[in-house]
């Protein structure tokens, strides 16, 4: 990937271009083996993606909408996505997982005094399978991202910063000398 190139991250038809943080929880569901101290793995945990990103420029109530639309906000919008949804959820395509039919559970906006020009969004989808066939396209493009980002070079490798601090600037300490105030009297 060439630097400079902000790639989104999908979630239905929405662009998240500025996504500050995504999580991915998946796991599997542990039962004791009755009349035995051995347990096993039963069935795996419901797939949980959280995402946190800043919807910015003119478009931000735009995409505000399209995801609160998607989040079936209002009994209108769940009465007319009800057939679709019948099919397919909705799909989050990102550089970490390529996962569909996900399904918004939660869904939050923030605005403040310090970012006037931005949306703070934070979402919680949830893996909700339709049929065994969107199943399997799922597992297959997740596989398919993850053996296309193994072989794709994406750039140098990560600078290390270094563990020990250097010293301040002669200037500075000179000006917090001569600012400190003295402990001694006159």
């Amino acid at each position: 990937m060439p630097a400079g190139v902000n790639v989104p991250v999908l979630v239905g038809a929405v662009p998240l271009f500025y996504v500050q943080s995504m999580n991915i929880s998946e796991g599997y569901r542990i039962e004791r083996i009755a009349g035995s101290k051995f347990s096993q793995a039963i069935a795996p945990t419901t797939k949980t993606i959280s995402i946190e990103a800043m919807l910015i420029g003119p478009e931000r109530l735009l995409l505000k909408k399209a995801l609160e639309t998607m989040a079936l906000t209002s009994r209108l919008l769940v009465a007319a996505a009800a057939p679709l949804l019948a099919v397919t959820g909705i799909p989050v395509v990102s550089g970490l997982t390529i996962s569909l039919d996900m399904q918004i559970t939660d869904l939050r906006f923030s605005q403040s005094v310090q970012k006037r020009d931005a949306l703070d969004v934070s979402l919680t989808l949830q893996y909700v399978p339709r049929s065994s066939l969107t199943t399997i396209l799922s597992e297959v493009a997740d596989l398919a991202l993850a053996a296309g980002t193994a072989a794709i070079p994406t750039g140098p490798a990560p600078n290390p910063i270094p563990r020990t601090p250097k010293p301040a600037p002669a200037s500075l300490n000179e000006t917090r000398t001569l600012a400190s105030p003295s402990l001694s009297n006159p």
